[in-house]
């Protein structure tokens, strides 16, 4: 690892790595997108051919029901078993966060509120480039269940040999996923925002992915909705001279486990750091004064995973305003979020923790704001409407509230 310091040029380049990351790659997405927009399925298989080596037709693009069948011939006996206490962890989280209809009503017959109901057809990527991450599949099908999404179609690159993982297959049936194509990278982002003759479109994707699936779900943002940019991933450790050295490490070096991942330290312990530097292969160590600066760096970085690692974390938390997921204390490894805790592990990546949230059920369930007046209720708001009105010169705002008065005379 490599030892910098708060006014590092290289910290400024942390700070703005989303530019650096999705500008080395964006012209390319751009054109699988038209590509695959215009072409529809001959550009999947186009793509899919060149990216995975794979050739296919666009009748094996949807995984049929006698493959889902075999892949549970493909899985430990007690792999299903183990997954009943993950499910259930991530339901009782989620069905906390859940959005309900709500209605308020005043004395003088006002009526507002929301409606809140879940969105129809929600796509789920999941990657499958370095490792098969099944984990993934419960972390963003289970949310999008509890809010009640009835129809959810997954993508998932394929091997070599043009399979999905059966894992993935497995966990996919047993959540009662509708539909799944082994297709991935931008192609399969492009296909889920614009629909071919085989694949559908969706009003929202969801699910992390690396750099090329980040940019897509980014660009294609608008013609369908985006959970967040998710990936690639990241983690920043908060440690003193108190922090256990060798939870450190095993941490840092689990996370570089994921390609392009990004790892830092940020400590105001030199002897820590020298205890770390040699330890791991790759990632920065921030050095900095004192605990509060680096509370302050990391809101700068704000980072996908943040570990405190002090002997109070909680003193910290309350500085942190910009992470996804915050894990305190040395017994709640990174780990721990990414397969069994409850709350989901897609979280915002490159900076976007600024203004993206980890994935919720929320996510999944749209609101339309419900406006009820009564004629005393419209009379009594008249004088601000008017005047409002007239400041922006839109005379038939006005007349369309005149003419309710107007009418009521007449009759």
């Amino acid at each position: 690892m490599k030892i910098i310091r708060p006014n590092s040029k290289k910290l400024e380049k942390i700070y703005n790595r989303q530019l650096i990351h999705y500008r080395r790659v964006e012209e390319k997405v751009r054109r699988i997108i038209e590509d695959v927009r215009l072409f529809g399925d001959e550009a999947l298989i186009k793509y899919t051919r060149k990216f995975d080596g794979v050739k296919l037709t666009p009748k094996q693009l949807k995984v049929s029901e006698i493959e889902i069948s075999g892949a549970y011939q493909n899985i430990s006996p007690n792999f299903v078993s183990s997954l009943k206490v993950i499910i259930e962890n991530i339901n009782r989280f989620y069905r906390k966060t859940l959005k309900k209809s709500w209605r308020i009503k005043d004395a003088d017959g006002v009526v507002l509120g929301e409606n809140s109901a879940p969105l129809e057809k929600v796509g789920v990527y999941i990657p499958a480039g370095t490792a098969p991450l099944v984990s993934c599949v419960y972390m963003t099908v289970l949310p999008a269940k509890i809010a009640g999404v009835k129809n959810i179609i997954l993508i998932s690159p394929p091997d070599k040999f043009g399979n999905i993982n059966p894992h993935i297959l497995v966990v996919a049936d047993l959540l009662k996923v509708d539909e799944i194509y082994r297709v991935g990278g931008a192609q399969g982002i492009a296909s889920l925002a614009y629909g071919t003759k085989t694949i559908p479109k969706v009003d929202k994707i969801v699910g992390p992915g690396n750099v090329y699936v980040s940019e897509a779900k980014r660009q294609v943002f608008g013609f369908t909705g985006i959970d967040m940019i998710a990936g690639p991933t990241e983690l920043v450790i908060i440690a003193n001279r108190y922090s256990d050295p060798e939870f450190i490490i095993a941490d840092l070096k689990a996370q570089s486990e994921h390609a392009g991942a990004l790892s830092i330290l940020i400590t105001n312990s030199r002897r820590l750091a020298r205890q770390i530097k040699p330890q791991v292969e790759g990632g920065f160590i921030i050095l900095t004064k004192n605990l509060r600066e680096a509370v302050e760096i990391t809101n700068k970085i704000a980072p996908e995973h943040l570990e405190i690692l002090v002997k109070n974390p909680k003193e910290l938390l309350r500085g942190i305003k910009n992470a996804g997921a915050i894990f305190l204390g040395p017994y709640s490894p990174t780990a721990v979020g990414d397969y069994v805790a409850g709350p989901s592990h897609v979280l915002p990546t490159c900076g976007t923790a600024r203004f993206f949230s980890g994935l919720s059920a929320v996510d999944f369930i749209k609101s339309s704001h419900i406006i009820s007046y009564s004629k005393k209720s419209l009379e009594k708001i008249r004088e601000p409407l008017e005047k409002i009105a007239n400041i922006e010169g839109l005379n038939r705002h006005l007349d369309s509230v005149r003419l309710r008065f107007k009418k009521g005379e007449s009759e």
